[in-house]
C-alpha cells in the first residue's frame, strides 16, 4: 500500500527535507565515487531509494539513500564481479542490489524484518567497525591524490609504498583543509549548515581559486539525466555468489534501517511499521538497482536532521527528493569541479564515525567473550570476508549463550528423596513427603528448558530407575523445546521398562499441549497422571508398598535445590 503525502506539517515537513537534502548531496557523491561506481550511482541511489522508501515505507519521518556499511559491500561486489566479468560486471553488481531488494521484500511478507535485528552486540559492532576501517583505508590513496594499483584493503595496504609515492601536496592540502571543516567545525555552526556542505563548497571554491591550473584529480562532467535501465544479468559460476552477496546487502539495510527507525521513534515518540518500512527499502533498492543507483537503507544523519528540521510526515521525504532532483539537474555542471580528495574526506568522515567508540571505551569492563567476538568480527571483516565475519561471530555467540543458558537452566531441574526447608510445600505435601521417605523419588522441573540442558536431564534420569516410585512435576515449565519434550518421554520409557511407576503432573498451556501431540501424555495410565503434585503424593500413600527397593538420600546425588512458587 503506497502512502498518501499530506500537508498537516508543510513548514516542518518542507525545513525538513531541505535539510536532510542538503546533507544527502555530499554524501551520495561521496559514496558513489567511493564504490567506484561514480558519482552520478550515488546520486541515483540517493533519489530512488529515497522516493520509493518514503511511498512504501513504514517510519514516516526515516531518510533512505546510500550509507557507509552498504557503499563498502557493494564496493567488494563490484569488484568481484568486474574481475570476473569486466564486460558485464557492472550490470552484474547492480543485479546483486535488484536480488537484495527481493530479499527485503520476501522478508517483509514473512514478517521476518526484526529477527535481522536479534543479532549480538559484539557482532554488530565488530562487523560495523570492520566496515569503518575498511572505509577509512579505502580513502589513503585519494587523500593523497594516487590511485592504488589493486583494489580493495588488501590491494592497498600492500601497495602502501608504491601509494605514497604518488603524494600530491596540493591533493593532500585540500584534504587537509576538508578534514578541518568536517571535525573541527563547531556544533553551534552545525546546528544549522551541515558540516559536509561547507566543505563542499568552501573546498571546491578554494580548489578552483589556488589550484584552478594544476592537475588536481577531481568528479568530472556528471552525466545526470535519465538513468540506463540495468536488465537483470547473471553468471552461472557466479549466481551463487551474487545469491549470497545480496543476502547480505539485504540483511544489512534491514538492520541499517531498523536501528534508524528505532532513532526515529525516540525522538517523534511515535512507533515504526517494521515489516512495512523494510518493503519500502525492498522496492527502493530494487529500483535503484534497475537504474544503477547505490544500494541504500534508512540513513541516521538524515534522519536527525530532517526531524531536528522540524519533518513529521512522509511529505518530508519527498521534499528531499524533489529537491535533491532539481539540485543536482541545475547544479551538474559546477559538481564537476568537486575535488576528489574533498570525497575522499568526507567518505573518511563517515568511517570514522560508524567506528563504535563507546564500545571500544568500555572495552576493559565487558566481558571477555563480548570483547574477543568483537575483535574476531572486527578483523575477520577487514582482511577475510564480510560474510565470513558475520557467521565466524554468530556462531561463536550462539555457542557462547547456548552454553550459559544450559549452565543457567540446569537449577531448574532438580530431585528430591526427603523433604527439605527450602522445597516449598504446604504442612500437609511435608507430612505425605515425609511417611513416603525413602520409597520414591520427586523429579521437578522449572523455568524454561531447551536443548541446551537435554544431556544434564539426561543424567538426572537415570537416577529414577533405583526407584519404585517417581513422581514428575513438569508443572512449573514455562517453556519447553522438543528436544527437552523428547527427552522427557525417553525418561518415562526408561523407567518403565526398568518397572518404575511414574506418576506425571504435566505442565499447562502450549507446553502441555506439546506433549499431548508428541504422545507422550499417553504412555502413562490415566490414573497415573495428576494435576498437582498433592493429589500424586496421596495417591502415592495409599497405592505404595514403603520400604521395596528404596535409597537413602545420602546414597542418591542430589542436585541442589530449587524453590518451588507458592
Amino acid at each position: 500500500m503506497i502512502n498518501i503525502p499530506t500537508i498537516s506539517n508543510i513548514r516542518g515537513d518542507i525545513f525538513g527535507g531541505l535539510s536532510a537534502a542538503v546533507v544527502s548531496l555530499p554524501m551520495a557523491l561521496a559514496f558513489g565515487v567511493a564504490s567506484g561506481a561514480g558519482a552520478a550511482a550515488g546520486v541515483y541511489g540517493a533519489l530512488l531509494v529515497g522516493l520509493f522508501a518514503s511511498l512504501f515505507g513504514g517510519c514516516k519521518t526515516l531518510i533512505s539513500e546510500p550509507t557507509g556499511p552498504m557503499t563498502v559491500v557493494f564496493t567488494v561486489v563490484i569488484a568481484n564481479m568486474i574481475a570476473a566479468h569486466p564486460e558485464q560486471g557492472m550490470a552484474m553488481a547492480f543485479t546483486v542490489v535488484m536480488m537484495a531488494g527481493v530479499v527485503q521484500i520476501i522478508l517483509s511478507s514473512l514478517k521476518l524484518g526484526r529477527y535481522l535485528t536479534m543479532i549480538p552486540y559484539s557482532v554488530i559492532s565488530g562487523f560495523m567497525s570492520g566496515i569503518g576501517c575498511i572505509l577509512i583505508i579505502l580513502q589513503l590513496a585519494p587523500l593523497i591524490g594516487a590511485k592504488s594499483p589493486e583494489p580493495g584493503v588488501l590491494g592497498t595496504l600492500s601497495n602502501l609504498s608504491e601509494i605514497f609515492s604518488q603524494f600530491s601536496l596540493n591533493e593532500v592540502s585540500l584534504a587537509v583543509i576538508s578534514a578541518a571543516i568536517l571535525f573541527l567545525t563547531p556544533k553551534s555552526i552545525t546546528k544549522k549548515v551541515p558540516p559536509q556542505l561547507l566543505a563542499l563548497i568552501g573546498v571546491t571554491v578554494i580548489s578552483v581559486i589556488l589550484f584552478g591550473n594544476s592537475n588536481i584529480s577531481r568528479i568530472g562532467a556528471i552525466e545526470i539525466g535519465l538513468p540506463s535501465f540495468y536488465f537483470p544479468t547473471f553468471s552461472d559460476q557466479l549466481l551463487q555468489e551474487m545469491f549470497i552477496d545480496a543476502m547480505i546487502l539485504g540483511a544489512l539495510g534491514c538492520i541499517d534501517s531498523m536501528l534508524s527507525s528505532v532513532i526515529a521513534d525516540n525522538l517523534t515518540k511515535e512507533d515504526h511499521d517494521s515489516d512495512r518500512e523494510l518493503r519500502g527499502q525492498g522496492f527502493g533498492n530494487l529500483m535503484s538497482g534497475m537504474f544503477g543507483g547505490l544500494p541504500g537503507a534508512g540513513a541516521t544523519m538524515g534522519t536527525v536532521v530532517n526531524i531536528q528540521a522540524g519533518g513529521r510526515t512522509m511529505t518530508s521525504g519527498l521534499i528531499r527528493v524533489a529537491t535533491l532532483f532539481i539540485a543536482c539537474f541545475m547544479l551538474a555542471d559546477l559538481l564537476a569541479f568537486v575535488p576528489s580528495a574533498l570525497l575522499a574526506a568526507i567518505a573518511l568522515k563517515v568511517g570514522v564515525d560508524i567506528l563504535d567508540w563507546n564500545f571500544v571505551k568500555r572495552a576493559k569492563n565487558t566481558s571477555r567473550h563480548t570483547t574477543m567476538i568483537m575483535c574476531v568480527v572486527l578483523l575477520t571483516t577487514i582482511f577475510v570476508d564480510l560474510i565470513m565475519a558475520v557467521g565466524i561471530g554468530l556462531f561463536i555467540a550462539y555457542m557462547i549463550t547456548i552454553e550459559k543458558l544450559s549452565l543457567a537452566q540446569k537449577s531448574g531441574i532438580k530431585t528430591f528423596t526427603d523433604t527439605d526447608d527450602a522445597l516449598n510445600l504446604t504442612d500437609q505435601e511435608k507430612a505425605l513427603f515425609e511417611r513416603l521417605k525413602g520409597s520414591f523419588l520427586l523429579v521437578h522441573l522449572s523455568g524454561a528448558m531447551m536443548f541446551g540442558v537435554a544431556r544434564a536431564l539426561s543424567r538426572e534420569h537415570r537416577i529414577m530407575s533405583n526407584y519404585e516410585y517417581v513422581v514428575m512435576d513438569l508443572n512449573d515449565i514455562s517453556y519447553m523445546d522438543d528436544t527437552i519434550a523428547l527427552t522427557i518421554e525417553s525418561a518415562i520409557t526408561d523407567a518403565m521398562e526398568s518397572n518404575v511407576t511414574v506418576l506425571l503432573v504435566p505442565p499447562t498451556g502450549e507446553v502441555g499441549e506439546k506433549l499431548a501431540k508428541l504422545g507422550i501424555l499417553s504412555l502413562l495410565p490415566k490414573y497415573h497422571i495428576f494435576e498437582t503434585t498433592s493429589k500424586a503424593l496421596y495417591w502415592l500413600e495409599g497405592n505404595a508398598s514403603y520400604g521395596r527397593g528404596g535409597y537413602s538420600s545420602n546414597q542418591i546425588q542430589k542436585a541442589d535445590v530449587m524453590h518451588r512458587p507458592a
